[in-house]
C-alpha cells in the first residue's frame, strides 16, 4: 500500500494494476446491490441486444476506482470526495482490466489532488475514464 502526502503528489505521477473480472465478482454485486437487470445476468437477453455476453455492472468496473485511490494513489491515507465517470465500452467476465490514475492537479495548501482515471481491457481499448478528486486523512 503507498503512502504519497499532499507533498508527494506531483503532477505527471502515475500507478496502475491489473485487475480480472470474474463470474464471482458479478454475483458478489448482484447479492450486494439487489441489481437484477437482465443485461448482467442474462446471457440470452444481452446477446440478443447485440452484446457478446452479460455485461459486468458498469459501477463495479467503476469500484477499482476505490482501490486505485484507497491503495495505489495515494494509498493509505486517501479520502475520496468526487469521481466523474464515463464508461466507454462493456466489460464481460474474463476482461483483464488496467487501472491507471496520474495526477493531473495538485494543491499541497489545499491537501487535494485530481487524479485522471483510465481503464483499459486486455486489448487495450478503454472501458471507463474519468477524473477522481482526493483529499488526505492525518497520520
Amino acid at each position: 500500500m503507498n503512502q504519497y502526502r499532499p507533498k508527494d503528489m506531483a503532477v505527471g505521477l502515475s500507478e496502475s494494476f491489473k485487475v480480472t473480472i470474474t463470474q464471482k465478482m458479478l454475483e458478489n454485486f448482484l447479492e450486494i446491490t439487489s441489481d437484477t437487470n437482465p443485461l448482467h445476468n442474462d446471457a440470452s437477453f444481452a446477446k440478443e441486444r447485440d452484446y457478446k455476453d452479460r455485461v459486468a455492472y458498469g459501477m463495479l468496473t467503476a469500484s477499482f476506482i476505490s482501490t486505485l485511490a484507497g491503495v495505489y494513489l495515494p494509498g493509505k491515507y486517501s479520502l475520496i470526495q468526487s469521481v466523474e465517470t464515463k464508461f466507454v465500452r462493456p466489460v464481460y467476465v474474463g476482461d483483464e482490466l488496467t487501472v491507471s490514475g496520474t495526477v493531473i492537479n495538485t494543491s499541497e495548501a489545499a491537501g487535494q489532488s485530481e487524479i485522471k482515471v483510465l481503464i483499459t481491457n486486455q486489448n487495450n481499448e478503454k472501458v471507463l475514464r474519468g477524473v477522481l478528486k482526493v483529499g488526505f486523512l492525518n497520520e
